[in-house]
This record gives structure tokens, sequence and C-alpha cells, in this order.
């Protein structure tokens, strides 16, 4: 049963394949010789992004949640591999200089311009950037939620870092890292302060604000010009629609990973379009209501009829 609200059979089927090939392709190449050293963090990067891709895409679907975790192994390799490669490439600038990514069709150049990015890649990683922190949720909320090994816990915690930078985030790791240091400050008001308050409610409570959260997580998620997640527009009519195929559902897995860690009651967010139930009840029944399947012409229930008869 596809989860999304968008999108058929066929979209998902058509690019859950062709997510998997290029994942697949990213890593290949990722072995070979480089033919372009500055350009292989980034790319390694884009790798990791094309596997949440993939993840989001096969639950929107109505893949097996249990099933999703294997994708979880190849998204960290290719974050490690990033770093290691972006930090061989820093190592290499001399005393003053930067990366210029002005450049659109070609990699980032070595400058001695003060304005240029301290990272060979275009991502800002600090969890004071939105998208960095909405990626770093996302990856905590789905670990928790799918309750990865140990030691890909621990790779993700050190991906992440930003220890005691945000009192939303450290609470949400603390629930299976109780070591961690907790922030004093909320980066990200505008939805999270809403999370921050159904954790903080009196029980009887929670549910209420929860769902006040989910109800305003995508609206106030919405920035503008560079602040833009790279994500926000996918599957918008006007701005990026549906046949471009970048849609892979907006999921607000930070409300997941808030009742995974607080035993939050999820119960009226239940079928909400935005929040992702099933991953927190992997055997079912989906959380997600039964779509309409669009009626078809004459032909092709005849085509499905003699289908039937052959299987």
């Amino acid at each position: 049963m596809i989860r999304a609200p968008l999108g058929d059979q066929a979209y998902w089927d058509k690019w859950v394949d062709f997510s998997e090939g290029r994942t697949r392709k990213m890593l290949y190449a990722l072995g070979l010789p480089s033919k372009n050293q500055n350009y292989d963090p980034q790319y390694s990067f884009d790798a990791a992004i094309e596997h949440i891709r993939l993840f989001l895409e096969r639950y929107s679907r109505g893949d097996s949640v249990r099933n999703l975790t294997q994708h979880f192994t190849g998204l960290l390799d290719a974050w490690d591999l990033s770093n290691r490669l972006a930090n061989e490439l820093n190592a290499q600038l001399n005393p003053g200089q930067g990366w210029d990514h002005r450049h659109l069709l070609t990699a980032p150049l070595a400058t001695d311009d003060p304005r240029s990015h301290a990272d060979p890649r275009s991502w800002t990683f600090k969890l004071s950037d939105l998208n960095h922190y909405n990626w770093c949720f996302w990856l905590v909320g789905l670990a928790l939620a799918l309750d990865i090994s140990d030691d890909q816990w621990q790779r993700l915690l050190l991906l992440i870092g930003g220890e005691g930078e945000d009192e939303l985030l450290d609470r949400v790791i603390a629930s299976r890292e109780p070591s961690r240091r907790i922030g004093g400050a909320l980066l990200h008001s505008k939805p999270y302060a809403r999370l921050l308050k159904a954790i903080n409610a009196p029980k009887e409570q929670q549910a209420e604000w929860l769902r006040d959260f989910v109800e305003h997580w995508y609206v106030e998620l919405k920035r503008k010009g560079k602040d833009e997640l790279w994500w926000y527009i996918y599957g918008d009519p006007e701005k990026h629609p549906l046949e471009k195929g970048s849609y892979f559902g907006r999921w607000c897995v930070e409300a997941v990973a808030a009742v995974k860690a607080f035993g939050l009651d999820d119960s009226l967010c239940l079928g909400h379009e935005h929040y992702p139930g099933d991953l927190l009840r992997p055997d079912g029944p989906s959380t997600h209501p039964v779509r309409p399947e669009p009626k078809r012409g004459w032909f092709a229930r005849l085509v499905g009829k003699e289908r039937d008869k052959t299987e």
C-alpha cells in the first residue's frame, strides 16, 4: 500500500529503481581512481543523500519497514568518506585559503578570497544551519525507530557531532546515549519549539501538542533563498512538479524521533500526511489511510482480469 499522499505505483516503482541503481553506481565510482579530487567530497556526500532519498522513497511506496535498515550502512560509509576526503583537501590549502563554489559547472577551486567557503562541499556542516540540522534529526529519528546497531549508532553520533549545541536534538540523542551533554538553546525555533513544548508538556497534553507540531511542521520549515531546505519544493505542482521525479514524500521524521525517545502518545498524528507512523509499527497494520485506486478503462480492466487468470 502506497503511504505517500502523492504518486501512483508506477511513479514509486520507477524512482525506487532509479535510486537503487544510482546508489550502487555512486558507491562503485567512489572505489575507482579519482578523476577530479576537488569534487570527490561533494560526490561522496551526494551518495549519502541518495541513500536517504532511496530510504524514504521505499517507505513512501509501502515497502516493509524492516527491510529499510539495509540502507543505513551505505549512507554512513558515504558520509564518512566524504568527511575524510574533505579533510585531506583542506590539509592541502595554504593559510588563509578556502573554497570558491561560484563556478557551477566545475569543482570548487582553492582561493584566497575572504568570502570563500571553508569546506570543498557546498553543504554547511553545522547544526546552526537548518539543512544540516534537519538532515541530522532525520538520521537520528530513523536510527532510533529502526534500532540500528550500537556500532552504527556510534558512527552516526561521531558524524553528527554538535554535542551540547541544541537542547532538543541533544535530549533526543540522550534517550539512547545518556552521557550526551544537553545544550541550553534551541537553534531553530520554527518549527521545533512546538516539538520541545510537546516533550515538556504534562503527559495528558503531549498528544495534542505533538499533533500541533506535525500540523505546522512543513509550513514552518519554509525559508527563502539559500536558506530553503534542499527537498522542500519537491512535489510542488508549480515549483517542482511530480513528473520531475524528485519527490520522495514529506515525512516528519523528527516527530517519530521524539515519540521513540520519550514514549509520546502519537495517536492523534496517525494518518496525517506528514507523519510516518509505520516506522514505529514495522509489523503493521499501516497507520496511513488507504488511497483509492484510480479508475481504469475497460481495456485495462480486461487486461487485469486476464492477468489474474494466469497467476
